[in-house]
C-alpha cells in the first residue's frame, strides 16, 4: 500500500519504538501534523518554544536511555533548535531532530522560512540528512537512530522537505543497515585489559575518574563491582555523578573547578589515573601542565578522538564501558590472589584521603538571619524520593546541587554540563516526567536560568506533568557576580536582577501553585507542601545574596590550588 512521504516518517518512528515526541507545527510541518493526527500511539507534546522542546527531549533521552524526539518547522523553528542541539552534542545525548524544510525545488532560492539548518548545526550534530526523496524516508530514519544511539551517542538532524512529505511511495522498514566509514568498536581488546589490571594491581595510589560515558552506556553496575573489588577510591564529573554512589566510602565526590578537596588532591596526588568514559575536559584537569604529574593514565572510551586529546595516556582501551570494565571484572577475578595484597598495598592511600576528607569538607556556615542554598539542597535531598530525578539549570545552584545532594543512582541527575546551557533545567525536567508520570522529578534553577524558558509552565499544566520547580532567588546572575567580586574588583556589571518578580502570583497565573519562603525556619515546611502538591509547582527560596560555591579552582590553576575561604 502506498502512502505519503509524512506518514511514511511516522511510521518509521513507530518501528523504532517512539512514544512521544516534543514538537511545534508550522508551514513546512503541517503535513507531518496533519497525520500525526491518526497516530494515537505516539504522545506529542507541544512546548512553547522550539528550544524547549529540544530541550525536553534531550530531558527524556538522558532519564531513559532512548533516543529523544523533537520536530520543529523550518526557518526560526529549525534555528531555535541550535541551543538544544548544541547542548546534547556536548554531553553525548541520543537525540533526532526532525525540521521541515522547503520544497526541494526552492531549496537554495531564499523561500519564505528557508535556511540552511544542516549547515548551521553541522559543527554540532553527530550527523545529519537532507531527504530528496520519498523513497529515501525508511532507511534515513533507520541511519539516523542507528547512529544516534552507537558507539558514542549524539544527536542527529533530518531535514525533511514538504514536497518530500506530501509524495507517495511505499513503506518498507530494513531490519538491519549497514554504514559505510561507520563502524564504532565496542569490544575492548583484551590484551589491553589485562595490562589494565596488571597496572591496577601494581600502584600504590590509584583513583578511578568517571565520566557521563559510564551513565550513558549503562556501565554503572559494573563500574561499582569493580571499584568495590579492587578497594579503588571513585570520583566523578558532574555528568558522571550517580555512576558511582556517593555514599559509598570509596567515593570522594566530583572533582575539578568545584569539586571536594580529596578529590582533587587525590588526582593530584596519583600514581595511576583509570579513566572511565571521560574526556578530561578543561574544568576537571585545571592548569593541564601541572595535572596529575606523577601518575599513568589508563582511559577507557568508545570513542577514539576523545583518547589522548587533552592529555597524555600510557595505555588506552578503546571499546563500549560496560564491555571494558566487564572484561576487566573478569581479569580481576583471575587475579585473586594479588588483590589481597593491593588491598593492603592501598591501605595508606586509604588513609591520607582521610585525612583530606576530614580536613576540608564540602560545608557551609549556617544562618539563622537568612536561608543558605546549601541547606535547601540538603533538605530537599533528605524530604524527596530515592529515586527522584533532579535537573539543574547552570550557575551556582548547579554546582551546589553537585556538592550536596549526594546522587546514588545513575540517569538522576539531568544537567548541561558541557555547553553549560541556562534556560535547560525546566524543559529537561518536562521530558523526564513526560517519560516517567509516576516519579518524583524537581529542577532546581536560579532566579536568571529559570526566567529563559519559563513559558514552560503553560505545558506543564496542560499535559499534567507535575514538575516540581526549586527557584533560588538572590537576585543575581550568581555564578558571574561570584566571578565579579572575586577577581574583578566587585565591579558587578550587568548581573544584578533586582525586578522584584512575584513568582507566587506567576505559578498562580499558569495555573500552578507556589510557595514562597524569606526564612530559614520555613524552608523545610515549603519543600514538604510543594512536593505534597499533585501538580506542578514553583518553591521560591529568597537566598543569601552573596553567598560562593567553594571550594574553587581559578581559571589557569593547579587542581591543588584551590580557594577554600573567601
Amino acid at each position: 500500500m502506498k502512502m505519503n512521504g509524512a506518514r511514511i516518517m511516522l511510521e518509521c518512528l513507530k518501528k523504532e519504538g517512539v512514544t512521544t515526541v516534543f514538537g511545534y507545527p508550522g508551514g513546512t510541518v503541517i503535513n507531518l501534523y496533519d497525520e500525526l493526527f491518526n497516530f494515537k500511539e505516539i504522545r506529542h507534546i507541544l512546548p512553547r518554544h522550539e528550544q524547549a522542546g529540544t530541550h525536553a527531549a534531550d530531558g527524556y533521552a538522558r532519564a531513559t536511555g532512548r533516543v529523544g524526539v523533537a520536530i520543529a518547522t523550518s526557518g526560526p523553528g529549525a534555528t531555535n533548535t541550535v541551543t538544544g542541539i548544541a547542548t546534547a552534542y556536548m554531553d553525548s545525548i541520543p537525540m533526532v531532530i526532525i525540521t521541515g524544510q522547503v520544497p526541494t525545488a526552492l531549496i537554495g532560492n531564499d523561500a519564505f522560512q528557508e535556511v540552511d539548518i544542516i549547515g548551521i548545526t553541522r559543527p554540532c550534530t553527530k550527523h545529519s540528512f537532507l531527504i530528496r526523496d520519498v523513497k529515501d524516508i525508511a532507511l534515513t530514519m533507520k541511519k539516523a537512530f542507528y547512529i544516534a544511539r552507537s558507539g558514542r551517542p549524539g544527536p542527529v538532524l533530518v531535514d525533511f522537505p514538504k514536497d518530500v512529505q506530501m509524495s507517495q511511495g511505499e513503506f518498507h522498514y530494513p531490519e538491519e543497515v549497514e554504514i559505510r566509514g561507520y563502524k564504532p568498536n565496542l569490544s575492548g581488546h583484551p590484551r589491553q585489559v589485562e595490562k589494565a589490571v596488571t597496572m591496577i594491581l601494581a600502584a600504590k595510589r590509584p583513583v578511578m575518574y568517571v565520566g557521563g560515558g559510564a551513565v550513558l552506556g549503562g556501565a554503572s553496575d559494573e563500574l561499582t563491582l569493580l571499584a568495590r573489588k579492587l578497594t579503588v577510591p571513585v570520583t566523578t564529573t558532574l555528568m558522571g555523578l550517580g555512576a558511582f554512589p556517593e555514599s559509598d566510602p570509596l567515593s570522594l565526590g566530583m572533582l575539578g573547578m568545584h569539586g571536594s578537596y580529596c578529590a582533587n588532591m587525590a588526582m593530584t596526588n596519583s600514581d595511576l589515573i583509570i579513566a572511565v568514559a571521560a574526556r578530561f575536559d578543561d574544568r576537571v584537569t585545571g592548569k593541564l601542565s601541572t595535572f596529575a604529574p606523577h601518575a599513568k593514565i589508563i582511559h577507557i572510551d568508545v570513542d577514539p578522538t576523545s583518547i589522548k586529546k587533552n592529555v597524555r595516556v600510557d595505555l588506552p582501551i578503546v571499546g563500549d564501558v560496560k564491555d571494558v570494565l566487564t572484561k576487566m571484572i573478569v581479569q580481576a577475578d583471575k587475579n585473586s590472589e594479588k588483590l589481597a595484597e593491593f588491598s593492603a598495598a592501598v591501605e595508606p592511600w586509604h588513609l591520607e584521603i582521610s585525612t583530606w576528607k576530614k580536613k576540608h569538607p564540602i560545608d557551609y556556615v549556617q544562618s539563622t538571619a537568612t536561608i543558605k542554598p546549601q541547606f535547601v539542597i540538603q533538605k530537599l535531598r533528605e524530604l524527596s524520593d530515592d529515586d527522584a530525578i533532579i535537573s539543574t539549570d547552570v550557575g551556582q545552584h548547579q554546582m551546589w546541587t553537585a556538592q550536596f545532594f549526594q546522587f546514588n543512582k545513575p540517569r538522576t541527575l539531568l544537567t548541561s554540563g558541557g555547553l553549560g546551557t541556562m534556560g535547560y533545567g525546566l524543559p529537561a525536567a518536562m521530558g523526564a516526567q513526560a517519560a516517567f508520570p509516576e516519579r518524583q522529578v524537581i529542577t532546581i534553577c536560579g532566579d536568571g536560568g529559570v526566567q529563559m524558558n519559563i513559558q514552560e509552565m503553560a505545558t506543564l499544566v496542560q499535559n499534567g506533568l507535575p514538575v516540581k520547580i526549586v527557584i533560588l532567588n538572590n537576585n543575581f546572575l550568581g555564578m558571574v557576580r561570584q566571578w565579579q567580586e572575586l577577581f574583578f574588583d566587585k565591579r558587578y556589571s550587568s548581573t544584578c536582577m533586582e525586578l522584584p518578580i512575584d513568582y507566587i502570583k506567576l505559578a498562580d497565573a499558569f495555573g500552578a501553585k507556589g510557595f514562597l519562603a524569606t526564612k530559614p525556619e520555613e524552608v523545610e515546611d515549603v519543600i514538604r507542601q510543594g512536593l505534597q502538591h499533585s501538580g506542578p509547582v514553583i518553591m521560591e527560596f529568597k537566598i543569601s545574596r552573596e553567598e560562593k560555591v567553594l571550594p574553587m579552582v581559578p581559571a589557569g590553576a593547579s587542581l591543588n590550588e584551590m580557594v577554600l575561604n573567601a
